[in-house]
């Protein structure tokens, strides 16, 4: 079977001149205790779907939704900068053992099922104050579902499917040129 991996956000900024970079993340803070001691390693996608691996020296919170990154090997701030505007990635066994309860960035991967019909697979989560909106392709679109009481209807992790009921005409929206 092929490791799943689960984008967890992006590295924004260098920091300092000893090749510390600003990861902005989605993970959330409800972090199990010593959470960030256990991430060893995580990956960037230079090319879709290749995951290369960088070994973490040394993570800590810098501000909420943000960690401070230190990796090995990558000891400059140009050696750092070449990394920035990266997104990050965790493979989904090591980031379900980071969360305690439910993160809406893990619903990244799940295929969104509308009234019955399969739209695609949840690319991006992007949290709002009062809602969450998926962003997927649809019809070769890019498409922002909004998530919240009325529009979930059943999560299922054991098939990875989210069931909705979108407002009629939502689609119908984004699919006129």
């Amino acid at each position: 079977m092929a490791t799943e991996y689960i984008q967890i956000g992006k590295l924004v900024a260098t920091h300092g001149i000893k090749g510390e970079m600003v990861l902005e993340h989605a993970v959330g803070e409800k972090l199990k205790t010593g959470a960030l001691d256990q991430i060893k390693v995580i990956f960037i996608e230079p090319v879709k779907g290749a995951y290369i691996p960088y070994f973490v020296e040394k993570i800590t919170t810098k501000h909420t939704g943000e960690w401070l990154v230190k990796l090995e090997d990558t000891n400059t701030k140009e050696a750092a900068k070449l990394l920035t505007r990266k997104n990050v990635w965790l493979e989904r066994a090591v980031f379900d053992q980071l969360v305690d309860g439910f993160q809406p960035v893990s619903l990244i991967g799940y295929m969104v099922i509308n009234n019955g019909e399969a739209l695609s697979e949840v690319q991006e989560v992007i949290e709002q104050p009062h809602q969450i909106l998926l962003k997927i392709t649809f019809k070769e679109k890019e498409v922002l579902i909004p998530l919240h009481s009325e529009t979930l209807k059943k999560v299922d992790p054991a098939t990875r499917k989210l069931h909705v009921e979108l407002p009629d005409g939502l689609l119908e929206i984004y699919l006129e040129d």
